[in-house]
């Protein structure tokens, strides 16, 4: 790294905090998750409203490769985040509602995105349309779980029927997304499906039955050794780091993407004693990734999105991304959780929880954009849609829910046992939740 390229890319870190951290404060201060402002500061910096000239200033060419290289070791601690807040223990009780509005609001996005994609595959991408017609659809039925968790814990929602089945099914719409953009992404690579089912299905089993024991005997052994003490547990989150690193890795390599590796690094985690475990591993990581890493890779992702160019056409294709997006969530969840016995009131207040989607879907538009299968106008449209959509969540779940009668949501229906995962850890300890 030569002199030049420290001094910018020192300098163009800090611009990245102080401007992240005050436009997030700012979402908040509207009722907005703080990735909100985030996201629109790297927009602001773009080329959207100032060209190429003050971007270009601020993060010359020379140190985009350093700064990518940092947004891309925070995406991968984001995804082991994501990856080790997945608790299927939350399905437990869920019933006809989870299972019905799970499967509802996956199936319609991905139905409606694959005929939106249908119309939209002449003018953003040229070669073959499978790959993109999947992709499309797979990024119309993401949801962001910790963005969502982080509402229903702000709304005290937690202990309520109505919070409980929203997270589980947002549990369940990240499982299948991220599995969907697995097999998306391996098609689009030109992977062999022989080679990708020889590798990865024996490295999955391998995570679980051999790397899950051998950490929680490594968690063991820490807890247990009273003299370790912060040295001991100082190792033991070494190894978790090494190890999601080697993970993302190994699934780079196998031609799928790290964030692959990194969530299923996460997802084997074994949680401890009460969570205690995997919370001490998070509330290290989590600052970092969400104080610094995480903004850059929202300002490089800012950057990428221009919309000064944007004609009548373009502003039509937004409008019917954003009606689909919108639609294709809200009446899945809708229809399911009327089919699975909640009221009309609380099967529309599911239908606007899920509709949120954060830095997921970002994480999600940016594997596209590497890969080809988004051009760089469709990857601004639908980076509208992410803002939009995740926006939107709060305004329409106050109006179905007012705040005298959120505390109150489940009334007329059971109230479930409290879900093992617990947000107000995500919502209180930390920030990367609101993303």
């Amino acid at each position: 790294m030569t002199e030049s390229q420290a001094v910018h890319l020192f300098l163009g870190l800090a611009v990245i905090l102080g401007l992240a951290r005050a436009m997030g404060a700012l979402a908040r201060r509207f009722g907005q998750p703080a990735v909100i402002g985030e996201i629109l500061t790297g927009v602001l910096l773009g080329p959207t409203l100032f060209g190429s000239q003050l971007s270009g200033a601020v993060f010359p060419a020379e140190v985009r490769p350093l700064l990518n290289a940092l947004a891309g070791v925070g995406v991968a601690l984001f995804m082991f985040v994501v990856g080790s807040e997945l608790d299927l223990g939350i399905l437990r009780g869920g019933g006809r509602a989870t299972l019905w509005t799970s499967l509802l609001s996956t199936l319609l996005p991905l139905v409606l995105g694959a005929a939106l994609a249908l119309t939209l595959v002449s003018s953003h991408h040229e070669g073959s349309s499978v790959g993109f017609v999947l992709f499309f659809s797979v990024a119309m039925s993401v949801t962001a779980f910790p963005v969502l968790a982080r509402i229903i814990a702000d709304r005290k929602l937690a202990n309520t029927r109505i919070g409980a089945t929203a997270l589980a099914c947002a549990a369940i719409t990240d499982l299948l997304a991220w599995t969907l953009l697995a097999v998306v992404v391996a098609i689009a690579t030109g992977e062999r499906f022989d080679w990708w089912l020889t590798l990865l299905v024996p490295y999955v089993a391998l995570m679980v039955t051999v790397v899950r024991p051998l950490l929680r005997r490594a968690a063991r052994t820490v807890s247990e050794d009273e003299q370790g003490g912060r040295a001991g547990n100082r190792n033991f989150l070494a190894l978790v780091l090494g190890g999601l690193l080697v993970s993302a890795a190994f699934t780079e390599w196998l031609g799928l993407h790290y964030i692959f590796g990194a969530f299923l690094f996460g997802a084997v985690l074994p949680r401890g004693t009460d969570g205690t475990l995997r919370d001490g591993v998070l509330q290290r990581v989590e600052p970092l990734c969400g104080l610094l890493l995480l903004p850059v890779y929202f300002v490089l992702s800012g950057l990428k999105v221009d919309l000064s160019r944007l004609n009548a056409s373009d502003l039509g294709q937004l409008a019917a991304i954003l009606v689909v997006a919108v639609t294709g969530k809200f009446v899945g969840a809708y229809v399911g959780a009327r089919i699975g016995g909640l009221d009309g009131r609380h099967a529309a207040a599911l239908g606007a929880l899920l509709n949120t989607r954060g830095l997921t879907e970002l994480v999600v538009l940016g594997v596209g954009l590497e890969l080809g299968l988004l051009d760089a106008k469709l990857y601004s449209l639908m980076v509208v849609m992410a803002v939009t959509t995740t926006a939107l969540t709060g305004p329409l779940l106050s109006r179905i829910l007012p705040a005298p009668t959120a505390g109150a949501a489940s009334a007329g229906t059971s109230t479930p046992p409290e879900p093992r995962t617990v947000p107000a850890r995500k919502a209180d300890a930390t920030e990367t939740a609101s993303r």
